[in-house]
């Protein structure tokens, strides 16, 4: 029997603040949606849409943090592969993909500014793409593909938990609100993807690592 790591420190670290979050959003939005949750700032530019749209957004990108961490045990994907093919597709279907388009339909008027409607908008459609070609390869049967899509999909899921660390940050630091939120409409994902592609490129073959550059399968 082959003996496997357990998860690491920064697994469990990471894994927990998914966890916090995912549960936080779906406590708040979820249970107990007569509580404002958010500054009155933003609770403006929530009230331009339709509340089902952010609602969808909130529980769908909750979801992914709930699901997507325990993708990556490898004892999980080895000892229950079944299980771990029915949680990607509840991953990608009932997260990225609901949490994706309500994300670019809330983009164009989140608070922040022109700036920030962007980063959002971005995220949301990089994140809806990294999805797709994850699960394109995975049907194609392209197994080390389909891990690095996942990760660095799993990196864009994580902007959930990035910024609400930079979010007490910016108010602690006293800022103004909206330019610190426009910048954390970038901060809050960029770096993770940049550590997505990085960690690929370390743990690569390195004839693969020489040939492939950032979003080539």
């Amino acid at each position: 029997m082959t003996n496997r790591p357990d998860p690491s420190i920064a697994w469990w670290t990471l894994t927990l603040l998914c966890l916090g979050v995912g549960a936080y959003a779906w406590l708040l939005y979820g249970l107990l949606p007569e509580v404002p949750a958010t500054a009155p700032e933003f609770q403006a530019s929530f009230a331009r849409h339709h509340p089902a749209v952010f609602y969808v957004h909130v529980m769908a990108a909750a979801l992914a943090l709930l699901i997507g961490p325990w993708q990556f045990l490898p004892a999980l994907r080895a000892r229950h592969p079944r299980l771990h093919r029915w949680l990607g597709r509840v991953y990608l279907g009932g997260g990225v993909l609901a949490g994706g388009v309500s994300g670019l339909l809330l983009a164009p008027n989140t608070f922040g500014g022109p700036v920030a409607n962007l980063g959002f908008g971005v995220l949301a459609l990089i994140w809806l793409f990294s999805g797709w070609r994850a699960y394109r390869a995975i049907r194609q049967s392209r197994v080390d593909e389909h891990r690095r899509w996942m990760l660095r999909n799993f990196a864009l899921a994580c902007a959930a938990v990035t910024l609400q660390l930079y979010l007490p940050l910016s108010f602690v630091s006293g800022l103004p609100l909206a330019p610190a939120y426009a910048a954390i409409a970038w901060l809050c994902w960029v770096p993770n993807l940049l550590w997505a592609e990085w960690h690929i490129w370390r743990t690569a073959p390195a004839p693969v690592a020489a040939r492939r550059g950032a979003f080539a399968g």
